[in-house]
């Protein structure tokens, strides 16, 4: 029988060969050494519980199976997924004049919303939707409760909820 080194020593010896048989199956050299690397690292993972008569036979078994395997995954991902570069052709959402034109007038309507609240509690609501601040922070920074700056910013979002609705 042959332990575990005898068969690492036996790829290294053979591995221009090994390289050729999966080059054959793959049909590229880089893909080939790809696969050279898995089934090293399958030999380094417990060869030293198994029993093999013959190394060499054995080792083009395990590079002709992870080969194979190879080659089918290439052949699934080519099915399933597009090339990269067809990617580059594929233009970025823009929105049209009539949107643009739309989100405008929603943005001034919740502006003009905003200026109907206090200024407290419209401070708060910039404070946390458009600075990102926590309700904790923005109530150390006004010196009020955060159950108040969690009830200012509900309110406040209810006044541009009801502007948006009012004027759709």
């Amino acid at each position: 029988m042959n332990t575990g080194s005898d068969i690492r020593q036996q790829f290294i010896s053979s591995r221009s060969q090994l390289h050729d048989a999966a080059a054959r199956i793959l049909g590229c050299r880089q893909r080939a050494e790809d696969v050279l690397q898995d089934a090293y690292v399958k030999l380094a993972d417990g060869i030293e519980e198994l029993h093999i008569k013959n190394p060499l036979a054995y080792l083009y078994q395990l590079v002709r199976n992870l080969a194979i395997d190879r080659h089918r995954r290439g052949v699934f991902e080519s099915q399933v997924f597009s090339p990269e570069e067809d990617g580059i052709h594929v233009g970025a959402p823009s929105s049209s004049p009539e949107a643009h034109a739309i989100h405008t007038q929603h943005l001034m309507m919740v502006a003009r919303a905003l200026g109907t609240l206090p200024e407290r509690t419209r401070n708060a609501f910039e404070l946390h939707r458009l600075a990102g601040k926590t309700q904790r922070e923005i109530a150390a920074q006004l010196g009020i409760s955060t159950t108040l700056v969690n009830f200012m910013i509900s309110d406040a979002m209810t006044c541009c909820r009801d502007a948006l609705r009012a004027g759709a």
